[in-house]
């Protein structure tokens, strides 16, 4: 019979009250990184459990409020950086690792939309000499709470599964070496193999990315370290990047259905930056049916309309470096500021597609004339173009930008515009099948979404 343990405080780093390999089960909820103060926060809750239990468990509530000099968190104000947060958190980890047996089992609760975040925890965790085998999203999170709303938080809370990397004596596993050329030939299989299964459970976007950690992340630390031909050690950081640019690979081939190269980097980073944004099988980061949904989109403005679609700087820079794709080569597609990255929503595009500036004006008179270069002329009374040497312009360079102009010709009412574009376009497949794809990405209730579904209803009326 084990000994019976005596109850109280312990921190985190130094669970004394615990002997060693006598845990099956270590499972815990740690920190998010710089989410959330949680000792100030404590305090609301603290003060009236002194109240109501203080004379009951006077060691428990001892103090006026909670302690925060020993608290595991990012705060710049508190002067915790990211280096403070992994040194505590892998000595919390090394001690869960301690007290649990050698063919135990622990599952580690995470939730953080930035990849810094993720990458000090994963950090810490390897330090600490833990395996990681697994990652399960679970719906943890209210869909309509405040702080999802026109954010890219994560739908679920991810649970590591992990397992210590010990010898049978309890200690850590320090001589064990990987090949970096063979940890990467074996990425992509078991990318391949995860993806598509969280797919047919509705789990796509963000939570697919960070719900294909664990997989990934165990050919990686099941070695003590992993180093290149040249002896250089690979870094967590580096190994994560080739994990980014794996689930892009494979997250775009489910996106279209296969072959991907003939679509330009323009239209692979729009559908992989709309898909991560995704949250739910839904595609607007909510559980609710489309119908519950537009009838509150009908209520609030759209991302859109609000400021395009958003992305952690960082996880932007590493979506298109994983897409072998350049930030600042598209201007016209992508804006960045301080450290966000802001995908432009389609109507902010309409200067550089259509080589127009909306004015009010009085109504022109419409040119029915056949044409192979398209005019302006038959826009709706409200708007009309003001340069007059921005009066013509051509079918883009790329798929993306011919959608988007099709789009803009639907938004617009400009029926025989849109009409004369769309022969043009004809029976191209590439066309096609990205407004088809971008049909299913965009949200619901967005204003690209009203316009692309528009213009594949046109196809459908037209025969093509």
């Amino acid at each position: 019979m084990p000994r019976r343990l005596r109850r109280g405080c312990a921190a985190a780093v130094s669970l004394n009250p615990m002997p060693d390999d006598t845990a099956q089960l270590f499972f815990t909820d740690p920190p998010y990184y710089d989410a959330v103060p949680y000792a100030d926060l404590s305090d609301f809750f603290y003060v009236w459990l002194k109240r109501t239990q203080g004379l009951s468990h006077p060691k428990l509530l001892g103090t006026n409020l909670t302690q925060k000099d020993d608290e595991c968190i990012v705060d710049e104000i508190k002067n915790k950086d990211k280096k403070y947060f992994e040194s505590a958190m892998a000595k919390a980890m090394s001690e869960g690792r301690r007290v649990l047996s050698p063919d135990g089992i622990c599952v580690i609760v995470f939730a953080h939309k930035s990849t810094s975040g993720w990458e000090a925890i994963l950090q810490a965790m390897i330090d600490a000499g833990w395996i990681f085998t697994g990652s399960w999203p679970i719906d943890t999170e209210r869909p309509g709470r405040l702080r999802a709303q026109d954010s890219a938080a994560l739908a679920s809370s991810i649970h590591l599964v992990c397992r210590p990397r010990e010898h049978p004596s309890g200690e850590v596993r320090t001589d064990d070496v990987g090949d970096w050329r063979e940890v990467l030939s074996e990425l992509p299989q078991r990318i391949h193999a995860w993806l598509p299964r969280l797919a047919q459970e509705g789990v796509v976007g963000a939570d697919a990315i960070f719900s294909c950690l664990g997989p990934a992340l165990e050919i990686y630390s099941r070695y003590s370290r992993v180093e290149k031909v040249s002896g250089e050690q690979v870094t967590l950081s580096e190994y994560l990047q080739e994990v980014w640019a794996a689930v892009s690979r494979e997250a775009l081939g489910t996106i279209f259905s296969g072959d991907t190269s003939s679509f330009e980097e323009d239209a692979r980073l729009t559908a992989m930056w709309l898909w991560t944004l995704m949250a739910g099988a839904n595609g607007n980061g909510n559980s609710k049916d489309d119908e519950a949904i537009e009838e509150e989109d009908e209520k609030a403005p759209s991302k859109s309309k609000l400021n395009g679609f958003i992305l952690e700087f960082d996880a932007a820079r590493k979506i298109a470096q994983g897409l072998g794709v350049r930030l600042e080569n598209l201007p016209g597609l992508v804006e960045i500021k301080a450290d966000k990255a802001r995908l432009l929503p389609v109507s902010e595009r309409a200067p550089y597609l259509l080589g127009q500036e909306v004015q009010p004006v009085r109504k022109r008179k419409r040119d029915k004339t056949k044409q192979t270069t398209l005019h302006l002329d038959d826009l709706p009374e409200e708007a009309v173009i003001a340069p007059v040497e921005a009066r013509f312009f051509s079918p883009g360079s790329t798929a993306l930008d011919r959608v988007h102009q099709a789009m803009l010709l639907f938004g617009e009412g400009r029926g025989d515009g849109l009409k004369t574009f769309l022969q043009e376009i004809g029976q191209d497949q590439g066309f096609w099948s990205l407004a088809q794809a971008l049909n299913s990405l965009y949200p619901v209730g967005s204003e690209e979404r009203r316009w692309v579904e528009g213009v594949l209803a046109r196809k459908k009326s037209m025969g093509l």
